[in-house]
């Protein structure tokens, strides 16, 4: 019983790690660039894009599918970005092992 009960306080402890961890990690940016940094998106760590910024060069280009392009390919590495950090951060409370149904 007193194994158990080991377990469970530190079960316990864990989820409020991954908890504050989380919280923390809504709040931390990460940035992401395409055409050679002529389009730059930031994002936090909870998945939510913050700023998209285009050069006036693209966008006197006229040329909306490129422009379209360079936004979707930065978007897209922002939040890949931010899904690796916080991978990467939780791993460190739960020691590498997997948690079911993708609570990170």
């Amino acid at each position: 019983m007193r194994g158990m009960n080991e377990m469970m306080r530190q079960a316990q402890m864990m989820q409020k790690k991954m908890t504050q961890i989380q919280e923390d990690l809504k709040t931390r940016e990460v940035e992401s660039s395409a055409g050679g940094g002529m389009v730059k998106v930031k994002a936090t760590c909870g998945k939510e894009i913050v700023s998209v910024e285009i050069e006036q060069s693209v966008v006197d280009s006229g040329d909306a599918e490129m422009i379209q392009d360079l936004v979707l390919t930065a978007v897209n590495d922002a939040l890949k970005t931010a899904g690796e950090v916080m991978e990467k951060e939780m791993s460190a409370v739960t020691g590498g092992m997997k948690l079911p149904g993708g609570l990170f």
